[in-house]
């Protein structure tokens, strides 16, 4: 008599090792950035909008750095910063709703170009109301779909 069984044969993937399953965060950080920018002031935007996160939300902020030598590096944002693109549009009303759902915020305005130094970045900033902001980029901490909602109609940055 001839075996008519079939074997079939599964394949599971190996369980992670501990520490090295993905790490997926309940928040989000994420920059916006106007789309009419030159590279250097995208640059120079993003690095100025991150800078404060970390003294506003001291969690965000991960473990110093160390490498091989034992050499120490500073700690830096414990997860991903998205980098988003949009118009005037866009910017001004991810601005309304990131206040509204009273997010994290970090401005840059087109008046901080002219400014070289901190006090004079805050007085430019000062010296406008809210809603009439020439807001060139824009930092955004929160839940992920809270922010999520906020950068509708942003892109990807490319």
């Amino acid at each position: 008599m001839e075996d008519t069984t079939t074997e079939t044969a599964t394949t599971t993937e190996p369980a992670p090792a501990a520490g090295t399953a993905p790490v997926r965060f309940d928040t989000k950080v994420a920059v916006l950035l106007r789309d009419d920018l030159e590279t250097w002031q995208r640059l120079n935007v993003t690095a100025f909008l991150i800078s404060g996160l970390g003294t506003a939300v001291p969690e965000v902020i991960g473990e110093p750095y160390e490498d091989a030598d034992s050499t120490g590096y500073l700690p830096m944002i414990r997860q991903p910063v998205l980098v988003f693109e949009g118009s005037k549009e866009t910017m001004t009303a991810a601005h309304a709703k990131a206040l509204s759902r009273s997010l994290t915020t970090a401005v840059f305005t087109a008046d901080l170009f002219g400014t070289g130094n901190d006090r004079d970045n805050r007085a430019a900033v000062r010296a406008v109301g809210r809603d009439a902001l020439d807001l060139v980029g824009l930092a955004v901490y929160g839940p992920r779909n809270a922010v999520d909602k906020v950068l509708k109609g942003a892109r990807m940055h490319p």
